[in-house]
C-alpha cells in the first residue's frame, strides 16, 4: 500500500536518485536540489516567508517518488504550493503521481488556515495539467516564473 515519508537523514540518499525519463528532466528539478532547498525555504520579498515539507512517495519499502510542498499561511492569494511531485520513470503509469496529489489536498483540506493551493508547471507539460485539472486545479492564466500557474480554492 502506497504511503507518503518524511525525508530524514535515513531515507535522502534513496530519494535523490529517482529520476524522471529524459524527455522530462526539464519539468522537475533534481531531488537533491529540492531536499537542499527543504532546509532554507524561501523568502518572498512581498509576502514573506514559504517552509518547505519534502516526502518520498513509497510502496511498502520502494521508494517511488518525491513530491514538496510549501506553506505560507501570511500570503494572501495562496498558502499552500506543490512546489515539487515527480515519479520515478520506472514507476509512471501507476498512480503514484495522483496519490501523492491526494495526499496532499487531504492534508491541505483539514487545515483552516489554507483557502486556496497552488501548483506551477512547464507549459508543455500535457500529463501535469490533465492530472491537476482532474482533482480540480483551475488555470487562471497567469504565469509564474515562465510557468502555468494553476490553483484550487479549498475554501
Amino acid at each position: 500500500m502506497a504511503e507518503i515519508r518524511p525525508v530524514t537523514k535515513d531515507n535522502w540518499r534513496e530519494l535523490i536518485k529517482l529520476q524522471v525519463r529524459d524527455d522530462q528532466k526539464n519539468f522537475v528539478a533534481p531531488n537533491v536540489n529540492s531536499i537542499a532547498e527543504s532546509q532554507f525555504g524561501y523568502d518572498e520579498a512581498e509576502y514573506g516567508h514559504w517552509d518547505f515539507h519534502p516526502f518520498g512517495i513509497y510502496e511498502g519499502d520502494t521508494a517511488v517518488g518525491f513530491l514538496m510542498y510549501g506553506l505560507n499561511f501570511a500570503h494572501p492569494q495562496r498558502q499552500a504550493f506543490i512546489i515539487r511531485l515527480m515519479v520515478d520513470d520506472r514507476f509512471q503509469g501507476k498512480g503514484y503521481g495522483r496519490f501523492g496529489m491526494v495526499q496532499m489536498i487531504n492534508l491541505f483540506s483539514a487545515d483552516e488556515r489554507i483557502k486556496v493551493v497552488a501548483i506551477s508547471y512547464e507549459p508543455e507539460n500535457e500529463v501535469a495539467r490533465k492530472l491537476y485539472a482532474s482533482l480540480g486545479f483551475v488555470e487562471p492564466g497567469e504565469m509564474l516564473e515562465g510557468e502555468t500557474l494553476a490553483i484550487l480554492k479549498l475554501r
